[in-house]
């Protein structure tokens, strides 16, 4: 296929999603919402074939070129080109377009809402297709997830879905990216959970599914077969060798901690050459030379992993030669990330593992007489192995590598390695790539394995109002807002109540007109588009996100993006005394009903006198009957959950559990009946 037809489908989709711009898609029930997911998951299968076609035109573009040249120092150019042209395209349109993008699309989940600007669609292609298409070291995967969660967003704003809803077809997207360039719509699916939602919930699963296969089969149709990996279905014949794949586990980590901490370095020591385009230039060099010495270390290396899967075999490639490659393939995957390439980790840590795999397993066929061992199957395992200790995703590499054979042979020594895998790895090096990647910048994304109380409440519970200022205000005007209401800071809102921006006293001290006459707007000192909640976000989603990146409030905004009120520091105190009280009560309520059911035993309430032995006594002090239990206390307008050390007081009435036999024994300790005054 032609770059120029590559070109027409890529208008073709922008075309598409400026029609979606109309909103002919409305928010509605759960058919619509599955209607949309379809028309998404369309969208996506597009952008990934435009993604792979881009790719694969240039690279043969850039072999022609090669070869007329008749010189192999092409490849050294290419590559520097390359990576020099990403990074301008990264000036122009960026932040976002370079790098991998999964880190962009988890924190846009976990932070923003979802929100991804449409310009990354059509630059995040072009640059991935310079990088990879000229030869740079990298996966196409991370781009795809980018661009799949960026035609989420735009396609969700455009639709007027709701937050919810936009997280959703985000993560749908996104993991639709995946399914759709390995036409692996369940590995694709779990990619959304596992990695992106960092939840196995079922609330997103209908999207992500449907958005996921549709997006795979479109891209199927588009570009054919042969743009895929897959791999012959082998399977275990001997279940000793479940000892050597564990063992290779072992290894895959080690080699996955050098691929990890030379990613680290290079993000880190890259970033401080100067002037910028020095980064791109020297890495695109860097990889081209040792390109020239291995040039199965360049590019995706799909078809090298391809190769290793159906054709290894004592005789191809000697075993240190399949390692040279595989450090090759680390030195030049973490270089082209850290010069700035628009590249991802996925590809290149299966590339790795499977190399890695087929070199053990060529060894091993030499040693092991017992069985026959297949070096292809170890390559196999490998890959999924690596790709756990770098993505951290268990559960995505089995079910890719199985999507990749078509059989279930070898599930016993995936799931083995990549469950050591995974032990080992989060001891010796905890977080993935991505995860690692965004902490480097400062950002702390919040962890989902625990349900916390503060799930329980909505932003809406607890959020207050604050007052606002128009953005055409003055500094003047603002200085007056800030110095009667006492705020550190407040919203800026637009003539239709729309959130445009934050102001902070700091903002306006910074522009040292306190004193002066001359009037400025709010606008041009304002932070635009700040970090915002919506009213049904789950009280601790807001406060993850108000820590992840330092914020002392956050807006709230409804669907159409107007202020409605303000989430503060206070507000998570109101949250967890809303959220503790609610617990309370349903523990409460529960145990009543539980209780009730036995017929023996009931509750009856008392109201303390002054004469009572138990008033001004802690609940510890007091010897209680047995078989009797203390249920709450009402004091005033207020019912207490009683605990040792709370004191009774006069006019408390409690209310008390026991057994029927013993209630006259209760009541009488509680309250003794007054004796008649003397005669």
């Amino acid at each position: 296929m032609s770059l120029l037809h590559t070109a027409r489908i890529s208008v073709w989709v922008m075309t598409r999603l400026q029609a979606m711009t109309h909103g002919r898609i409305q928010r509605g029930n759960s058919g619509t919402f599955v209607g949309a997911s379809l028309v998404l998951g369309i969208l996506v299968g597009v952008g990934a074939a435009t993604l792979v076609l881009t790719i694969e035109n240039l690279a043969e573009f850039v072999g022609r070129v090669q070869d007329e040249a008749g010189t192999r120092i092409t490849i050294v150019v290419a590559v520097v080109l390359g990576m020099i042209l990403t990074w301008v395209i990264d000036r122009f349109l960026g932040p976002g377009v370079a790098g991998g993008g999964v880190g962009d699309v988890m924190t846009s989940l976990s932070l923003e809402a979802g929100y991804l600007p449409g310009r990354l669609i059509p630059g995040k292609i072009v640059a991935t297709g310079l990088s990879l298409g000229t030869g740079a070291s990298g996966g196409r995967e991370g781009p795809i997830v980018l661009i799949g969660a960026a035609i989420g967003s735009v396609f969700a704003r455009s639709s007027r879905f709701g937050q919810d809803e936009m997280q959703a077809l985000v993560a749908a997207g996104a993991g639709a990216g995946i399914g759709a360039v390995f036409n692996a719509p369940i590995a694709g699916m779990l990619f959304a959970l596992e990695v992106l939602l960092g939840s196995l919930s079922l609330r997103h699963l209908n999207a992500v599914v449907i958005v996921s296969v549709a997006a795979s089969v479109t891209t199927h149709a588009i570009v054919g077969e042969d743009s895929f990996l897959r791999s012959p279905p082998y399977a275990l014949n001997d279940p000793r060798q479940l000892v050597f794949f564990a063992l290779l586990a072992v290894v895959i980590v080690a080699f996955g901690w050098v691929y990890l901490r030379l990613m680290h370095f290079a993000d880190t020591r890259w970033n401080q050459l100067k002037p910028g385009w020095v980064k791109p230039g020297l890495a695109g060099l860097t990889v081209g030379l040792i390109g020239l010495a291995r040039p199965e270390a360049l590019g995706t290396g799909q078809e090298f992993l391809r190769t290793l899967l159906r054709s290894v075999r004592p005789g191809f490639l000697s075993a240190g030669l399949l390692l040279v490659i595989a450090v090759s393939k680390i030195v030049t995957a973490s270089v082209t990330h850290g010069g700035g390439g628009s590249v991802g980790s996925f590809m290149p840590s299966m590339v790795v593992g499977g190399t890695i795999g087929a070199a053990s397993g060529l060894i091993l066929a030499n040693v092991w007489t017992v069985s026959a061992v297949s070096p292809g199957a170890y390559a196999l395992v490998g890959a999924a192995a690596m790709l756990t200790v770098v993505v951290r995703a268990p559960l995505t590499a089995i079910l890719l590598v199985f999507e990749l054979t078509g059989s279930y042979g070898m599930v016993l020594p995936l799931m083995l390695a990549s469950i050591i895998a995974t032990i080992i790895a989060d001891r010796i090096h905890p977080g993935s790539t991505y995860i690692s990647s965004l902490r480097r910048k400062g950002i702390h994304l919040p962890q989902h394995e625990d349900r916390d109380v503060l799930d329980t409440v909505l932003v809406r519970d607890v959020m207050a109002w604050v007052p606002t200022i128009n953005s055409n205000a003055s500094t003047q005007e603002l200085d007056t807002l800030l110095a009667e209401t006492g705020h550190h800071g407040v919203p800026v809102v637009n003539d239709d109540s729309a959130l445009v921006g934050m102001v902070t006293i700091t903002d306006l001290e910074a522009t040292a007109l306190l004193d002066e006459t001359v009037e400025i707007p709010v606008s041009s000192i304002m932070t635009n588009q700040p970090i915002s909640a919506s009213q049904t976000m789950p009280v601790s989603a807001a406060l993850a996100r108000m820590a992840s990146l330092g914020l002392g409030r956050l807006p709230v905004i409804d669907n159409a993006g107007r202020l409605i009120g303000m989430f503060r520091r206070e507000s998570v105190v109101r949250a967890y005394h809303h959220a503790l009280t609610r617990s309370a009560s349903d523990e409460l309520y529960r145990a009543r009903v539980n209780l009730r059911t036995n017929r023996h035993a009931d509750f009856f309430e008392i109201l303390i006198r002054e004469e009572s032995p138990v008033a001004g006594h802690a609940v510890m002090e007091i010897a209680w009957p047995p078989e009797s239990t203390l249920v709450s206390i009402r004091r005033y307008q207020s019912v207490l959950i009683p605990h040792g050390d709370t004191v009774i007081q006069v006019g408390d009435e409690l209310t008390i559990y026991c057994q029927m036999p013993n209630r006259a024994a209760v009541h009488n300790m509680i309250s003794p009946p007054i004796s008649d005054p003397p005669g």
